[in-house]
């Protein structure tokens, strides 16, 4: 009876965070829980995590911009292109390329066949699938995993999202000046090494390694409300549309701890990108570049008796 209601309590909680997640803004999911060993064959796991996305240059670029003057510019009939415009509609790009701000998700894993699993993710409306391979270390469900085993894999995920990005942050009340949308794909690839906690990690691991991500962005800029001075007249500025993508390397470290298939995950992982230069109103360029940090702690339960039998 006590472990129907630890259960419950459980299910109750991953619920808790799956509603939260739908008020959040939308994020690329780059935290890495995952170990060296893949799911077994035939097994699931379902989990949640909750943390945060922080990148240093969209949060350089809002320090410069306040809500009061957005709120201010948004309530003009007419706009001018001046100072403030131009700072509000670099903060709106930097944030895009890397959103700030809490993150949370839910997922499920399945063993596909031995030594390779797939996911689906679901972060704040951002739509994540992704599958490792198991190259290193014995096949999970088997008995030749000892203590202390280490464990490899490398995988690749997709994620992707359009516009709602600046949804939840004062920069979209910008709508009736400029109208920004953006579409972006990620492609995360990470290779992770494993160590486990007792025998077939029973009790969890320790894990670390490296990953690559590239973003595919496609923003466009059409203004509304929003002039120029030519020559005495008022003249509308014109917009643009844009495809870039930019590379980031990062490295992270995790940890699986518990027992009895419930565990709880802390994951700490580290970005740089250089985002590039990109185009703005009035064939102005900025250019950015910068590093984020993801921090997140989830919980994660195994689930079925797998396809390998014990041997």
């Amino acid at each position: 009876m006590c472990r129907v209601l630890s259960s419950l309590r459980l299910w109750q909680a991953i619920a808790c965070v799956v509603v939260v997640s739908a008020a959040a803004s939308c994020t690329a999911p780059r935290s890495i829980i995952h170990s060296g060993r893949v799911t077994p064959h035939g097994e699931f796991k379902i989990g949640a995590n909750v943390g945060g996305n922080v990148a240093t240059e969209p949060i350089s670029q809002l320090k410069d911009i306040t809500e009061a003057a957005i709120e201010a510019l948004a309530n003009r009939d007419t706009v001018f292109y001046n100072d403030q415009v131009r700072v509000a509609t670099k903060a709106a790009l930097a944030y895009t390329l890397d959103p700030v701000g809490p993150t949370f998700d839910f997922y499920v894993r399945y063993g596909l066949v031995p030594r390779v699993d797939v996911g689906y993710k679901y972060a704040s409306g951002v739509h994540v699938l992704d599958a490792m391979y198991q190259f290193m270390g014995p096949l999970g469900g088997t008995t030749a995993g000892g203590s202390g085993q280490w464990y490899g894999s490398m995988g690749v995920q997709y994620a992707g999202q359009s516009s709602g990005i600046l949804e939840g942050i004062f920069l979209d009340k910008l709508a009736p000046i400029v109208q920004f949308k953006a579409t972006r794909r990620d492609v995360l690839v990470p290779l992770v090494f494993s160590k486990s906690f007792g025998v077939d990690e029973e009790f969890g691991n320790v894990s670390f390694g490296v990953a690559y991500n590239h973003t595919f962005l496609e923003y466009g800029l059409e203004p509304g409300r929003l002039y120029e001075k030519v020559g005495g007249k008022s003249m509308k500025v014109e917009g643009l549309t844009q495809k870039q993508s930019f590379p980031s390397y990062g490295f992270f470290v995790n940890a699986k701890i518990g027992a009895r298939r419930i565990y709880l995950l802390p994951a700490l992982s580290m970005y740089y990108q250089n985002y590039g230069t990109y185009n703005l109103l009035q064939n102005e360029q900025e250019s950015y570049s910068g590093i984020t940090i993801v921090p997140s702690l989830g919980l994660q339960i195994g689930l079925g008796q797998g396809k390998t039998s014990k041997r």
